[in-house]
């Protein structure tokens, strides 16, 4: 799962740090969402050897270490994703936006807006989610010896969140919020798109007819639905997994439960599949690039 998500972060960073991409806000928001999505895989991959490493049979585990990890690389991996998620949320603004101008849209405007976008949205996304480190605690299974233990199974350690029911109703809340809203953006969007162009085609172009336009924008941006209903299908699992009231419901079925999350990150692993193989002028701009560092190593 790293490398794949490494390889596609990669290509897409290669991509989006075109100059000419960048002109507009789209592609300023799509280079940092191909940083953030390394940084997210990063951080699951650290999060997977962590918890690997504090349930295997180890003498010397550190107890600041562990809470420290409890703490912490939840929270992270939350913030990442729910930044991927509105800065895919912010492509779909920016594109509708330009296609309601049209030869009217302001490119230096976008770029300001996005950048300012990028300053302040980790800054949000953190205030709504403040609580999470807050309630967040080790808990040790009975007989746990520090140290010195020899019982693979006294040596268990738990990284569990207590919510009062009022904490737990607005952390529901949160979650369906930046996890389901983006999603709804990118649907409503791609729907806009199709609808605004169909009518500005049926003006110009009156020898088809309005449902003819209609099913050919329908087809021409049939990926921009897709992909938008595909990463609603894929926060579901995360979603499902969050209102699991009890440890228990978790450790009854783990297989379910580890890929119901691991599934919440693939739009972050397959950023360059989703976002640049389908785009005629991105895939160019890439193999420019690509032909461009080829060149470059070749004179080395």
């Amino acid at each position: 799962m790293f490398f794949i998500g490494l390889i596609n972060s990669l290509f897409s960073f290669i991509t989006f740090q075109n100059k000419e991409l960048r002109k507009v806000g789209c592609g300023i928001h799509l280079l940092m969402s191909s940083i953030t999505s390394l940084i997210t895989i990063s951080i699951v991959t650290v999060k997977f050897f962590f918890v690997l490493f504090t349930h295997i049979d180890i003498k010397y585990v550190h107890p600041s270490i562990i809470s420290g990890g409890c703490i912490s690389i939840e929270p992270l991996v939350k913030l990442f994703v729910f930044l991927d998620g509105w800065l895919n949320a912010c492509v779909a603004i920016e594109r509708t936006i330009q296609v309601f101008h049209g030869t009217s849209f302001n490119k230096e405007k976008s770029t300001r807006v996005a950048r300012w976008v990028i300053l302040l949205l980790p800054f949000g996304i953190m205030g709504t989610i403040i609580h999470e480190p807050i309630y967040r605690r080790i808990f040790r299974t009975k007989g746990f010896k520090p140290f010195i233990t020899t019982d693979k199974h006294e040596k268990k350690f738990w990284c569990l969140t207590r919510y009062s029911p009022v904490i737990q109703t607005y952390n529901t809340i949160i979650l369906f919020f930046h996890l389901v809203a983006p999603c709804i953006i990118n649907l409503f969007s791609a729907l806009f798109i199709i609808i605004q162009v169909t009518r500005q085609r049926s003006i110009v172009q009156q020898k088809l007819t309005y449902k003819e336009h209609f099913r050919q924008q329908l087809y021409e941006n049939k990926h921009l639905l897709i992909s938008s209903i595909t990463l609603l299908l894929l926060a579901l699992p995360r979603l499902i997994i969050s209102m699991l009231s009890t440890c228990t419901e978790a450790t009854q079925n783990p297989w379910l439960y580890l890929s119901s999350y691991f599934i919440a990150f693939i739009p972050s692993i397959l950023i360059f599949t989703i976002f640049v193989v389908p785009s005629t002028l991105y895939m160019k701009t890439f193999k420019q690039s690509i032909n461009t560092y080829r060149r470059y190593i070749c004179r080395q």
